[in-house]
């Protein structure tokens, strides 16, 4: 595993989005793992900076994404889905219909999680998984658990996470309570994996996932035992270790 400390989340977007932009490079026709929340916002806001200036032709990329909340589809604005269109899809040439996300408004977890799983097994191995981290451990939405859950599936999300995510809608009311997240099984198969992470509200879970035991208590702990894993943080997020 290697931990890059950078000074301020301007700086962690920008190595980030440089790490990013290697494997696109490299590889035109990438498989992109992709990450929402707060932390990968400054992230995309580069890589839509170097496409506009030439740098990065997302044409042949494709990308998979890690989770979605249930009920909630592509026109709502707290959705996964508009987040991604927003803040890079339409700011970049990638073609829409190679870009995919788990289908919040199917009822059916069962279904939904196994056309997903399956998608993934389809579409090829990722070539970087792009995470962020939760202030309780969880990577996607694997909240901490009695076991690591393999594959796609549905998550009744933890009270911490809902407290963290309810800045984003009007009420706490209005959060879902659930959502379809890929699996630690599907996140531990990219071929390297670039975890972000940024502010104090990080940095116990970043400490617990770094150097403490590997445990489904902390889901991203199992990053310890990933043969490519990278860790960009900046001073906030690794003021615990």
């Amino acid at each position: 595993m290697k931990v890059i400390k950078v000074k301020n989340y301007e700086e962690l977007s920008r190595t980030a989005a440089t790490i990013i932009a290697g494997t696109i490079l490299s590889k035109p026709d990438c498989i992109l793992g992709l990450a929402t929340g707060s932390s990968p916002v400054g992230t995309y806001d580069q890589l839509a900076a170097m496409y506009e200036e030439g740098i990065l032709d997302f044409s042949h990329v494709k990308s998979v994404n890690l989770d979605e909340y249930v009920g909630l589809d592509g026109s709502n604005d707290q959705s996964y889905r508009y987040f991604m269109n927003k803040n890079l899809f339409s700011r970049v040439n990638i073609d829409v219909k190679n870009t995919y996300v788990p289908d919040g408004t199917n009822p059916d977890a069962d279904a939904c999680c196994s056309a997903y799983n399956t998608l993934l097994e389809n579409i090829g191995t990722v070539d970087l998984q792009l995470l962020g981290i939760g202030p309780n451990g969880h990577i996607g939405f694997n909240e901490p658990a009695d076991h690591f859950e393999a594959g796609t599936h549905c998550v009744d999300l933890t009270d911490a996470t809902i407290q963290a995510n309810k800045r984003f809608f009007a009420s706490e009311e209005d959060v879902p309570r659930k959502a379809y997240t890929m699996g630690i099984g599907n996140i531990m198969r990219a071929k390297s994996i670039l975890l972000v992470a940024n502010g104090k509200n990080k940095a116990k879970a970043l400490a617990a996932a770094l150097k403490g035991p590997v445990t489904p208590q902390c889901p991203a702990s199992i990053l310890q035992f990933h043969p490519n894993a990278i860790i960009v943080a900046d001073e906030d997020a690794m003021s615990e270790l």
